[in-house]
């Protein structure tokens, strides 16, 4: 189970073109993995478009198409998305992840949870399970 925090290709829109988040998330939903994204400006209709053009440009059936979405979950909130999960990758620099509470999200979670952050917004010394894996 993993959260996806952001689906825009940039903060401060909702603009998804060439979003790494959509290739991150097809190959997860690929590996069997149970996803759950939160994007602020990003609607669940534009996501699931998003997935469904690039599976069915890899030539993937309309019923392989719909099995796969079945596994993506949108979420109305940070926290919503994260406590499902054992894991969270920030795609997005959304200032909102920057603001929440890690420390205490991290306290109550789980020991094996880990946060990747695809951006380098948050400071590592928070915890010792945020990995920065950003540019």
């Amino acid at each position: 189970n993993i959260s996806l925090l952001g689906w825009a290709f940039k903060k401060n829109t909702n603009d998804t073109r060439e979003s790494a988040a959509i290739y991150v998330a097809a190959q997860l939903l690929e590996k069997g993995h149970k996803l759950w994204v939160y994007d602020p400006m990003v609607k669940a209709a534009r996501i699931h478009l998003d997935l469904t053009v690039l599976f069915e440009s890899q030539n993937k059936s309309e019923g392989q198409v719909k099995k796969l979405l079945t596994n993506i979950n949108i979420c109305p909130t940070i926290q919503a998305a994260l406590t499902p999960a054992n894991a969270a990758g920030i795609l997005t620099e959304w200032d909102e992840f920057k603001t929440f509470d890690w420390n205490e999200f991290l306290e109550s979670s789980d020991d094996n949870y880990r946060v990747f952050d695809g951006r380098n917004l948050l400071d590592q010394r928070i915890s010792d399970k945020i990995f920065s894996i950003g540019n």
